[in-house]
């Protein structure tokens, strides 16, 4: 009885491919190596957060050619394998006299380097791994071979734009460069780098020195970072170290996240990301329909009026004299009875223009640093919304650092971003990667939000493609509102200080115009108590007829311009 439980509860019932020796083997020779593995290699290659690669796993698991152990097995992927053995002949040839298995042994060496670099463990033998890494190094050695930069062309020389004799065959591959482009998205995603010490390996074998073996990686990384980099138009390209990073995706993420290291005392409060929550840009009153209507009727019978009038009515309202003349009695009048329920919109209409939200506090505060944004500390209006509030943008030659909003100017300041069909993957595996790595303030996942935030339409798309902000190389701007309105997930929120500060700017100047306050008090105070409201629209619907009636008995004009030129 005892014996047939333990048979029940064993592994090997439960998973019949499960190796009890394997494992044993493996524990122990773990244990027995436990002091010469670490050797304080930080993880580099990660596995996708769920969050985000269920909102759209294509964009970041490889549907074209597996490089490295995490999806090495995978059936669909098997296509590619005859290109990665090809290229590891070719560059065997290029060994001379040197045997792709002496470079095998010299991996195996490195096995205990190379899995400290995955966050994943690796269910392969130290001779396994090996031949895939000498494998898979060495195509991927091939294709950035295409982008290395001509020796000759001094500082401003640009990539090689044709590709090798030896890697043609992918350019034709079903008669277009679709394949090609295909490479460079599984290259750049998370769970498919491999290291660049590896790389490094394969290049000094080829090369006579260790300098020039060097200066080989540098000029391939860096023609292809600046090909594969969104934001193109970077004056000054920081040069290129492949020893201080350890793979393709972490480089990319260096050169465009510089480092803050004054925000490198941050906390980072990680939170699932809530956005479930409603838009307030679609939030709509079930009662507020016939409303509407309303005063829909009163703006048509309002307009219609000569502009004499309602301009003179307007500077009324907004007059300091009257402002002052409401706000001395105030206090009393709203203690009245059946007067009380005004208090709200008309302390709203006249003493809140210009004053600060109380909620609005500085995101660098110590008591904030610690708590992760509110959710109207990370919305911002649309580029449409700001463009009819009068805000100027203007595109810059630099990193996420150069974004910025002038106050004195009404400014914004966004850098110049090149999007093709390449940049959706690039970016989300960039996303990916910031949250698996980052210690401080998200600063490319906050980007992200910021585009998402401003960007809702099409037109969006269009104002910031004509200010030179956004270069389209996609097949609508329909396209490219779609790519930022999809990149709303995120692992966790953190507070990123500058650009804190620049969306607070930004929604106080935004909130404090004429027009956005008329609409949000019609939004809160007129929509959102229609019953009582409704009463006052009909008031005022009797007044402007009798305006109106007014006016076509006798010359309002007159009677206004008359009344201008008395005050003057």
């Amino acid at each position: 009885m005892a014996s047939s439980q333990s048979q029940s509860t064993s592994p090997s019932r439960h998973n019949p491919l499960f190796d009890e020796l394997r494992w044993v083997i493996q524990i122990r020779h773990s244990l027995e190596e436990e002091v010469e593995d670490d050797n304080g290699i930080p993880v580099s290659v990660f596995n996708v957060p769920k969050a985000l690669q269920a909102t759209k796993p294509d964009a970041y698991v490889p549907q074209f050619i597996a490089l490295g152990p995490y999806h090495h097995w995978r059936a669909e992927l098997y296509e590619m394998e005859r290109y990665k053995l090809a290229a590891a002949k070719r560059t065997q040839r290029q060994f001379h006299s040197l045997k792709l298995s002496s470079l095998v042994e010299q991996f195996v060496k490195l096995e205990h380097k190379i899995r400290a670099h995955y966050h994943r463990h690796l269910d392969f033998n130290g001779e396994t791994l090996a031949w895939m890494m000498v494998v898979d190094a060495s195509f991927l050695r091939e294709f950035l071979h295409i982008y290395a930069v001509e020796e000759d062309g001094g500082a401003g020389s640009k990539p090689l734009k044709r590709l090798s004799s030896r890697m043609s065959h992918l350019m034709d591959f079903a008669g277009t460069k679709s394949a090609h482009n295909s490479i460079l998205r599984d290259i750049m995603m998370m769970e498919n780098q491999i290291p660049h010490f590896l790389l490094r390996k394969i290049i000094d074998l080829q090369c006579s020195s260790s300098e020039e073996a060097e200066g080989t990686l540098t000029r391939m990384l860096t023609g292809f970072m600046k090909e594969l980099c969104p934001f193109k138009m970077m004056e000054n390209f920081p040069s290129i170290d492949p020893a201080k990073h350890a793979h393709l995706l972490e480089l990319l993420y260096c050169i465009i996240v510089p480092k803050f290291d004054e925000y490198s005392g941050d906390t980072a409060i990680e939170i699932e990301e809530q956005n479930d929550a409603v838009d307030s840009k679609d939030e709509t009153n079930e009662n507020s329909g016939y409303v509407q209507q309303l005063f829909s009727s009163i703006y048509n019978i309002g307009s219609s009026l000569n502009a004499a009038p309602v301009q003179y009515v307007k500077k009324v309202i907004i007059s300091k004299p009257l402002k002052f003349l409401v706000k001395v009695p105030w206090k009393i009048l709203s203690s009245l009875p059946g007067l009380s329920i005004l208090k709200q919109p008309v302390e709203y209409l006249f003493f809140a223009q210009g004053e600060e939200n109380p909620r609005a506090e500085d995101p660098t505060a110590s008591h904030n640093i610690n708590k992760p944004p509110l959710i109207e500390e990370i919305m911002i209006p649309s580029v449409s919304e700001l463009v009819d509030a009068g805000v100027i943008f203007q595109p810059t030659n630099g990193d996420l650092t150069t974004i910025m909003f002038d106050v004195k100017t009404i400014t914004f300041y966004l850098p110049t971003i090149s999007l093709d069909m390449n940049t959706e993957v690039v970016l989300r595996n960039l996303v990916a990667y910031e949250a698996s790595v980052a210690s401080g303030p998200l600063v490319l996942t906050r980007y992200t939000e910021l585009m998402n935030g401003i960007i809702d339409t099409e037109e969006d798309v269009m104002l910031l493609r004509q200010r030179g902000i956004i270069l389209n190389r996609m097949k609508s701007d329909r396209e490219v509102a779609n790519l930022w309105n999809g990149m709303s997930k995120s692992v966790r929120l953190t507070r990123v200080p500058f650009l804190d500060k620049m969306i607070e700017d930004i929604n106080k100047y935004h909130s404090s115009r004429w027009r956005v306050k008329t609409k949000k008090f019609m939004k809160q105070y007129v929509f959102g108590s229609w019953q009582f409201l409704t009463f006052l629209a009909a008031i005022l619907l009797l007044l402007l007829t009798t305006l109106q009636a007014f006016c076509s008995v006798y010359t309002c004009s007159r009677w206004f311009g008359a009344v201008n030129v008395g005050t003057q």
